[in-house]
């Protein structure tokens, strides 16, 4: 019966990646929401392209992060090496699974488990890089009025404010 010991194993590591993403996303997003706030009416294009990086550079760090999660407890059961396991592990989260290195027999439904969890939170990360740069963008005053963005400064009735009557 190696199918329970797989379904625990693959249980445990799919709740431990769900808290450790969720705890990272939530962690960036804070972060991301003070620096924004302090931004003041709005960033330059170095200084949005600068945050855009840093965000990345987080969210690279949080899945190399999971992707450790998952080649530690590889390394544990399955492979003799942390470079296979890392190896082994990074190619499933991506996706790629270029099938030169294989589980043993007994573990092998974790490499699809852990394939789907790495689409899933890269497309959490997709979504937060999306929502950052769409806020960068409404931040931005004159790009908002150009597109006709919510944002605009009106009242309650739909009519712009006397100081913003200049741009439309």
């Amino acid at each position: 019966m190696t199918l329970i010991p797989q379904a625990s194993t693959a249980a445990l590591l799919l709740v431990l990646t769900l808290c450790l993403q969720c705890a990272g996303v939530a962690a960036l997003v804070e972060w991301l929401r003070g620096v924004t706030a302090k931004g003041g009416q709005g960033f330059g294009p170095v200084r949005s392209a600068v945050l855009v990086v840093k965000s990345t550079i987080a969210i690279i760090i949080l899945h190399g992060l999971v992707i450790l999660l998952w080649a530690s407890f590889y390394r544990l059961q399955c492979f003799p090496s942390w470079e296979l396991s890392f190896y082994f592990s990074s190619s499933s989260y991506a996706t790629v699974g270029y099938g030169d290195v294989t589980l043993p027999s007994r573990w092998r439904l974790l490499g699809p488990l852990e394939s789907m969890a790495g689409v899933l939170m890269c497309g959490v990360s997709v979504c937060l890089l999306f929502a950052t740069i769409t806020r960068l963008m409404d931040r931005n005053p004159r790009h908002s009025r150009k597109l006709g963005y919510a944002n605009d400064p009106v009242d309650l009735k739909g009519n712009r404010h006397a100081s913003e009557q200049n741009y439309a």
